[in-house]
């Protein structure tokens, strides 16, 4: 697949005419608010067996059409653009044409998927290949690229059927599910969440159920409650008997440990206890992760970020979940919610004192609209991606792509006259997040939340990965 960026004139009809598929195949697959009404820089999803490659410093043509297995001339004839081939940048997005294969006398689908490197049903995927004995000589075949396997998470705060549904829908492209959340009690116990039909869906289809706990609620940050349970050893085997029993009870598999605005202070205690449950926890077969607050070195101040001991976590736990969103905070001024360029700073701290096979990239899948000019206190509106796609093509917004934060936004007059200003995310967005996984060979991704549609996240991710599944 490939993006394509909406320009002043472009009508569906005509991006369909130019790369060669349905019009209705773009709509559906952008999930398309309105088909007759594209807003100049939306990016849409075309479903082409194509790829888009963001040119690195010191690559050249040759050398990309090598890692891809195509030839340097099919790249020039697919990109218009590249009448020079030395005239490639970095930062230059171009478009890898398929590779196609003619079957030859005597050859099976067996033979061909070796040669390639790739598996037998991604051909016969790719292809839609209904018998794949019945395949014969002559017949072209697109050769679809190899895609690394990775972990992904997601969040869920909607619980009961809900959270189950949502569970059904995304569970091809999801490792775990994870219901949040248990929130802790200064006795040890905890809140109760109605979670058990999100755990029947997650197995009924091979997703990992993960256990979450915190120690914060939307009225209270938690510190104190963090402080009460991590100066206490009593407490917190009084905490892991009960997360153990309702691991057992409920049939989680493992658990994220989230404690968040935890004081300076009790940051050795934070790692204690982290040790403890591992100790507690892995004996019985069940595995622990953590979330930590983004922060691009150890010396980050701030009530969120000093307890997180990257180290301490990178060590103790099986995988780290890097919460990379909200610079963008509902409260704070208007900016990209996940800007690429600080979550690359964060990832490369991590890097330095974890391996990367431990870390889940956090991504966000809500956008924010602010009212401008932007007085301390006053609340954004959060909402869905497709909303700010219906938001800036009722209001006439043109879409502007920030190159440094890699991320879209607009601005518009509402009815009353007032001016706001929406930071979302979208393919080429989302692109952007998948590069910093596979350019650091990270673990995966980690979604917070699911029940924002954004059904271009979702065909990118399968088009770009294979979802690992744990038997």
């Amino acid at each position: 697949m490939i993006i394509h960026v909406v320009q002043k004139g472009d009508s569906l009809w005509q991006i369909a005419n130019r790369y060669g598929v349905s019009y209705s195949d773009i709509s559906a697959i952008n999930e398309l608010p309105n088909p007759n009404q594209l807003v100049v820089g939306q990016s849409l999803v075309i479903p082409i067996p194509a790829k888009q490659h963001t040119v690195k410093s010191g690559e050249s043509l040759w050398q990309i059409a090598q890692n891809y297995g195509v030839s340097p001339q099919s790249i020039i004839q697919a990109n218009q653009q590249l009448s020079d081939p030395s005239s490639i940048s970095p930062g230059m997005n171009i478009v890898i044409p398929a590779r196609t294969h003619v079957v030859q006398p005597g050859e099976n689908l067996s033979q061909i998927a070796e040669q390639y490197g790739i598996s037998v049903n991604a051909i016969v995927e790719e292809n839609q290949i209904q018998d794949p004995s019945a395949i014969s000589p002559g017949m072209s075949l697109v050769i679809p690229y190899p895609k690394p396997t990775i972990e992904v998470n997601a969040f869920v705060t909607k619980m009961g059927e809900e959270g189950a549904q949502l569970t059904r829908e995304r569970a091809p492209t999801l490792t775990y599910i994870t219901p949040f959340v248990y929130t802790m009690k200064p006795d040890g116990s905890f809140d109760s969440i109605d979670d058990t039909p999100i755990i029947q869906a997650a197995k009924n289809n091979n997703v990992v159920p993960m256990m979450s706990i915190t120690n914060f609620t939307p009225t209270d940050p938690g510190s104190d409650l963090a402080q009460t349970i991590l100066s206490s050893t009593e407490l917190q085997n009084t905490l892991l008997d009960n997360i153990v029993n309702i691991m057992q009870n409920k049939g989680y598999e493992g658990i994220n440990i989230d404690f968040e605005n935890v004081y300076p202070e009790d940051k050795e205690n934070y790692n204690q206890f982290l040790q403890r449950s591992v100790d507690r926890l892995k004996p019985l077969g069940y595995f622990v992760s953590t979330s930590v607050a983004p922060k691009e070195s150890a010396e980050k101040k701030g009530l969120l970020y000093e307890a997180h001991d990257y180290e301490a976590h990178g060590r103790i736990a099986d995988f780290v979940v890097l919460m990379t969103y909200e610079w963008g905070y509902r409260l704070g001024p208007p900016q990209a919610i996940s800007p690429v360029n600080q979550m690359e700073d964060v990832v490369q701290y991590a890097l330095s004192v974890m391996p990367p096979e431990k870390i889940l990239l956090g991504f966000q899948l809500y956008a924010r609209d602010w009212l401008l000019p932007h007085q301390e206190g006053q609340e954004a509106e959060t909402f869905d991606m497709q909303e700010a796609i219906r938001r800036a093509a009722k209001y006439n917004a043109d879409i502007q792509y920030d190159e440094l934060t890699q991320s879209p936004f607009f601005r518009y007059y509402d009815e009353q006259g007032r001016q706001h200003e929406v930071w979302f995310e979208d393919a080429r967005s989302t692109q952007a997040k998948f590069d910093l996984v596979t350019d650091n060979n990270l673990r995966g991704l980690s979604y917070w939340e699911l029940g924002f549609p954004f059904p271009q996240n979702w065909v990118l991710l399968q088009d770009r990965f294979n979802t690992k599944k744990i038997e």
